[in-house]
């Protein structure tokens, strides 16, 4: 049956290519839809009026009627759809009245005849469409339908193909999901049938390829079904070029050479200071890279007492990696003699590549590349650190602090930003590498490997865009599972200008589809280069949540009140405290205090009070994370504070109850030394704000959601 109806819907798209049309009629439309279940009105094509009149009687009631032209596609704009026509006389005179309009709008038109389909009752117009994305391939859409869809822009995105669950998960990720559910006494609409249109669509785009954009808009959807108005499918172009795949072990034996080298050549190396070459030596041996290091310059004998060789195929032995310091226009050639010797990864740092319009010669070194089975870093990068390995494979300053959080960048700039930021707050890292122009390994490759490292705890990558998004998603689902991975998406205000035939098409501006199928991915998605930063260093020290319970303690009532916005917006849940709980924390703070949640010690209390607090808290197995808002006073010092917090903490992990607990200090300087003692004892603590300990903590959440360890996780 399923290869019946893709061959018959193969033979239709044949068909309509064979003359020459990007985009087919409604009629052609109705084919497909039947051919994958797709629920549409009833409907008839009359050739003249009076076969029009005949159609219109025989579904007895009401009809839309519609111009049927190859050469219009959007029939409202033509003049060409009239809505609610009863009686013969109506239709004789919408028939006249369309094809009109379809002649004015395009004299030249082919006019096939009058589309006359069943009047749909009312019911909630929602859209239901897919689109060819250029990151991530096939995606599907949903969102309200009707006119406004445009102008609404409540749509959201996935992979194509999805089951009935993600599907149905589309319905509640819209920004008027209230309204599917029945509001003010209107009924809720049949979920099941609008997630079966999305799925049957999603299904159908999977299935051909060449299908560029599918469109059901509107569809109206009632407590009793979802059916689709109008059907409109565009083809492509053109099939886009296929990527070279590599498998997940080829990745990994490849990316394994690469991070833990055990012998380096740097082609281009010198001994003369100032110079790139000179930077990569000096950076590899002062870090204490106990490998090889091969110097290669035909013009020295020696660089920092090393023996140099004049080519790099005259390198005795093995070599797992070469790192490229040279001009762009040198590379292709000692590229060709890496491959002869068989060295599996080069690192490009030279620049002068596609970012300045030398496409042809990055295309020539990702060509000379694969022939010799050489997987490419760069070019246009500052080269790669991998700490665990003592290796500084950089013309940058170098860094040795190690540690569970990996750090990729796109951007050079960026790489510096993120080096600066693992400095001051002395962030260990286990590996922060360049990616550049991507010619060949990127953020996949990088995923797959650093999922898999047993020194990686966290991933945080800077990027601007994805070569293959359905490669990174593919990566970035196994990896999830096992440990959180922090995406920084440049761009997000440039939305999608091309030309679009739907208005599927029109809605998938790229960030819109970056951000759901990230979030579908189980990807924490980070607002700007500080908070990416800040996940990835905390979120290795907090624990995973065990429940959606958040309670807020604090010494101020004004911090109280913002910790609780704060915790809103991050999508927690602020715990309704039971009347025996709340009791129990009324025992332990003033009588101008206030329980509930925030819990309000007050501001005047002494140590004992806030250990109290924070000790029931910890202990009350129906609080799963605690948010600390501490103000500065002489009755507890900002440092008497840390070190109380860290130290019960510290008990109650050591007895097997681990709970996530940030903190918000408020005070004069003295709460910045507190933060960072807090902070290396595994409590998350900042100064002078209230919402990013909060956005931490509702990162943590994220992970544990979409790494199914919590209610409502998985993918």
């Amino acid at each position: 049956m399923a290869e019946d109806r893709v061959l018959r819907v193969r033979a239709l798209l044949e068909s309509v290519r064979a003359e020459g049309r990007g985009a087919l009629t409604a009629p052609e439309g109705k084919v497909i839809a039947d051919a994958y279940g797709i629920a549409v009105p009833g409907e008839e094509v009359a050739a003249d009026v009076e076969e029009a009149v005949a159609c219109a009687a025989r579904f007895g009631g009401p009809v839309v009627m519609k111009i049927v032209s190859p050469d219009i596609l959007h029939k409202t704009d033509a003049g060409g759809v009239v809505v609610g026509v009863e009686g013969a006389a109506e239709v004789r005179a919408a028939f006249h009245r369309i094809v009109g309009s379809a002649r004015a709008y395009d004299s030249a038109a082919r006019i096939e005849g009058v589309q006359v389909q069943e009047l749909l009752p009312p019911g909630q117009e929602v859209m239901v469409g897919a689109v060819t994305d250029p990151t991530f391939g096939k995606v599907v859409a949903f969102g309200l339908g009707g006119v406004l869809v445009e102008v609404l822009r409540d749509v959201t995105f996935r992979l194509a193909p999805v089951g009935s669950d993600e599907a149905l998960s589309m319905l509640d990720s819209i920004r008027s999901a209230e309204v599917l559910r029945g509001v003010r006494g209107g009924a809720a609409v049949n979920r099941w049938a609008v997630a079966e249109q999305i799925r049957r669509v999603s299904e159908l785009v999977a299935d051909f390829p060449e299908i560029a954009e599918v469109d059901l808009n509107p569809v109206i959807a009632t407590p009793e079904g979802a059916v689709a108005a109008d059907i409109r499918v565009i083809l492509a172009e053109g099939v886009p070029k296929r990527r070279r795949a590599y498998g997940r072990e080829e990745i990994l034996r490849s990316m394994r050479r690469l991070m833990q080298p055990r012998s380096v050549a740097v082609i281009g190396a010198s001994g003369e200071p100032g110079k790139i070459g000179n930077s990569v030596m000096r950076n590899l041996i002062d870090g204490g890279f106990s490998g090889e290091i091969h110097p290669v310059n035909p013009r020295a004998d020696d660089i920092l007492g090393r023996k140099a060789y004049k080519s790099v195929t005259d390198v005795p032995g093995e070599v797992d990696v070469a790192v490229f310091a040279i001009p762009a226009r040198l590379v292709a050639p000692a590229l060709e003699e890496v491959g002869r010797k068989g060295i599996p990864n080069a690192v490009l740092i030279p620049s002068g590549f596609a970012e300045t319009g030398e496409q042809a010669l990055q295309d020539e070194i990702v060509s000379i590349g694969e022939r010799h089975g050489v997987r490419l870093l760069g070019p246009n990068i500052y080269g790669y650190y991998s700490t665990w390995q003592d290796l500084c494979a950089t013309f940058c300053t170098p860094y040795d602090v190690r540690g569970g959080v990996a750090l990729t960048s796109q951007s050079g700039g960026i790489g510096m930003a993120i080096l600066g930021f693992a400095r001051t707050t002395r962030t260990g890292v286990s590996a922060i590498v360049g990616l550049g122009n991507k010619s060949d390994i990127d953020e996949d490759d990088l995923l797959t490997w650093f999922g898999e490292d047993p020194h990686t705890e966290c991933i945080a990558m800077h990027l601007e865009d994805l070569k293959d998004g359905r490669a990174f998603v593919e990566a970035a689902r196994a990896t999830v599972p096992k440990k959180p991975v922090v995406v920084l998406k440049a761009g997000r205000t440039r939305a999608g200008a091309r030309a679009a035939g739907s208005h599927t098409g029109a809605l998938a501006g790229d960030d819109a589809v970056y951000d759901d199928v990230l979030r579908q991915a189980g990807v924490i998605r980070a607002p700007g280069l500080n908070e990416m930063l800040e996940y990835a260093r905390a979120l290795p020290v907090l624990p995973a949540p065990k429940g959606d319970n958040v309670v807020i303690i604090t010494g101020a009532g004004g911090s109280g009140v913002l910790l609780s916005d704060a915790v809103v917006d991050s999508g927690l849940s602020l715990m309704e405290v039971p009347e025996d709980l709340d009791a129990a924390f009324r025992a332990f703070i003033p009588p101008f205090g206030a329980a509930g949640n925030p819990i309000d010690i007050t501001g005047g209390e002494p140590p004992s009070t806030y250990e109290a607090t924070i000790r029931l808290g910890l202990e009350d197995p129906r609080i799963h994370a605690l948010v600390l808002g501490y103000w500065h006073t002489i009755v507890t010092p900002p440092m008497v504070f840390a070190e109380l917090t860290a130290r019960v903490v510290e008990e109650f992990r050591a007895r097997g109850i681990e709970k996530p607990v940030v903190a918000s200090l408020a005070g004069d300087v003295e709460v910045e030394e507190a933060c960072a003692y807090l902070f290396e004892r595994g409590v998350v603590a900042y100064p002078y704000t209230t919402e990013k300990p909060v956005a931490v903590l509702g990162a943590k959440y994220a992970w544990a959601r979409a790494a199914g360890l919590l209610p409502g996780g998985g993918r």
